[in-house]
């Protein structure tokens, strides 16, 4: 595995002692600014799972050089991703590298690291952040630093009585790694550290899902009281009917238990008492698509009505005050052979084609917008992964004017980037589009690109001049076109580490004060 131009090439942007980059001297190296994309890209779009193309051990040695490169030369970049939308795994893969290597900081580094370490910690997941906190104990990463965001994380979860339950592994893993004091006698943290270290000793607790879990063992009726994924363990215990646990369990499942339900017996054909109905016109936009391409083409069809409302919906909330900003938009969208993705990724890129379909309808002005699928399909709600990938063909129709006469003001393309029918006619349709017809850029082009590039350490791009991004999820894409505009070149690196100031001081609330670049 090769690494990259841009990585062999590049060298470290230096840092104030603040923590600030500074934009002097050889930060104004672009080839700096493209590693620092290269980076962002692949945390947004690798988990270090199997693709189409690549498989998880390609995807994980790739996904690790990567971090390893950028937090030896770019450590304050590479801290300062944790407030752009990279999704969970590479921002748990950053908080566990800086943690481990807090000796290679500064004081201000460490400072400023601390901060983002602490936001990023409050949006992930809690199970993500508890597997995050039992690697640090096996890798006996265990110094003050360390034990003092965990303690504070846990000092700002709602219910530790409900993390015992719950996720009673991982708390009790980090509970002794910090040495939280569970005195005996009253209180809550005594009844939590009972619960997790003297089982047994206690007739009762004050704290009602604790003494659910307790009740469960014996009695059917307290089944229902606990978190679903709790309660199904119980369920199998004592032998309940699933239909007869899933109606008793509905009122206290979350939008995700309910949708997971849902898929799951549809997958499986069962037939009788029907699960509980998530409620789909809250359900996020990517995952509602992941939802609407697991069911057959009968069930979409017969629903038709309410998902495409539930999409629409979702759509909008999606795009916010950026609905009907972007003019005509043309979008040409893969949902060739390889968007059905992998087995551990199932049609995750023709998800995120699809959903990105009804956003850029939303984005777009009024009846201004015109998506194209590479297959030629005309049904958004009935695609399927089938097929080549000719790119080319579909962005010659994409970049034709509309009725009015009128080229699109915006381009969006959406595709793994492999142009095979023929191969590498999209690159050269693009560059002759800028050279000859369209040199004044009239006409935006970006290209998001939702599966990683193992060998090529990054997501694969179309053509020279043509913005790519990686994406994971179509709620960004507002964010990634920002992101966007610094790889076509026209914006310099200055431009590029002012833009991550801002995201990290309204990540961390720090109001502009100190940022990652100055």
């Amino acid at each position: 595995m090769n690494a990259p131009k841009s990585v062999r090439a590049s060298a470290p942007v230096p840092v104030g002692a603040d923590g600030t980059v500074r934009t002097e001297g050889r930060v104004a190296d672009l080839v700096a600014a493209e590693d620092v994309l290269l980076f962002v890209n692949a945390a947004i779009t690798a988990t270090g799972q199997r693709e189409f193309r690549s498989g998880a051990a390609e995807q994980q040695l790739s996904l690790d050089f990567l971090h390893t490169y950028v937090r030896v030369n770019y450590r304050r970049v590479y801290a300062a991703s944790l407030a752009l939308d990279i999704n969970h795994h590479n921002a748990a893969l950053i908080v566990r590298r800086l943690l481990e290597t807090a000796g290679e900081a500064s004081p201000g580094e460490l400072r400023a690291e601390g901060r983002l370490i602490a936001a990023r910690l409050a949006l992930l997941p809690p199970p993500r952040v508890y597997r995050l906190f039992g690697e640090l104990r096996r890798g006996k990463v265990n110094n003050r630093r360390t034990r003092a965001i965990m303690r504070d994380w846990l000092a700002a979860r709602p219910d530790l009585g409900h993390d015992a339950v719950k996720y009673r592994a991982g708390l009790k893993t980090v509970a002794r790694h910090i040495h939280l004091p569970c005195p005996e006698g009253g209180g809550p943290l005594a009844e939590v550290g009972a619960f997790l270290f003297r089982p047994g000793r206690l007739p009762r607790y004050e704290h009602g899902l604790l003494d659910a879990w307790r009740r469960a063992h014996y009695e059917q009726g307290a089944v229902a009281e606990l978190p679903f994924t709790v309660a199904e363990g119980f369920a199998a215990k004592h032998g309940m009917k699933r239909e007869v646990f899933l109606k008793r369990a509905a009122p206290g499942m979350t939008r995700l238990e309910r949708l997971r339900t849902q898929e799951r017996r549809a997958a499986a054909g069962r037939h009788g008492a029907p699960a509980p109905k998530a409620d789909l016109t809250v359900m996020p936009l990517t995952r509602l698509a992941l939802y609407v391409l697991s069911l057959g083409f009968e069930q979409r069809a017969e629903r038709r009505a309410e998902l495409t409302g539930a999409l629409r919906a979702a759509a909008r909330r999606a795009a916010g005050g950026h609905a009907g900003s972007w003019g005509r938009v043309h979008a040409v969208l893969d949902d060739s052979f390889s968007s059905s993705g992998s087995g551990q990724k199932r049609r995750r890129p023709l998800a995120v084609a699809l959903a990105c379909h009804h956003l850029l309808e939303v984005l777009a002005a009024p009846g201004a917008y015109r998506g194209l699928w590479t297959s030629g399909a005309g049904d958004a709600l009935l695609v399927r992964p089938w097929g080549p990938t000719p790119l080319g063909m579909r962005i010659l129709d994409a970049l034709e004017p509309g009725a009015d006469g009128a080229a699109p003001d915006r381009l969006v393309i959406v595709s793994d980037g492999w142009d095979n029918a023929p191969e590498g006619l999209a690159g050269e349709v693009l560059r002759v589009w800028r050279a000859r017809l369209d040199p004044a850029r009239r006409t935006a082009v970006v290209h998001v690109n939702p599966v990683y590039d193992a060998e090529g350490f990054a997501v694969r791009g179309l053509a020279a001049g043509v913005a790519t991004a990686g994406i994971r999820d179509a709620e960004d894409l507002p964010a990634l076109v920002e992101i966007a505009r610094f790889a076509e070149g026209r914006t310099g690196t200055t431009e590029l580490y002012a833009y991550l100031d801002r995201r990290v001081a309204r990540f961390t609330g720090a109001g502009g004060e100190e940022g990652v670049a100055a």
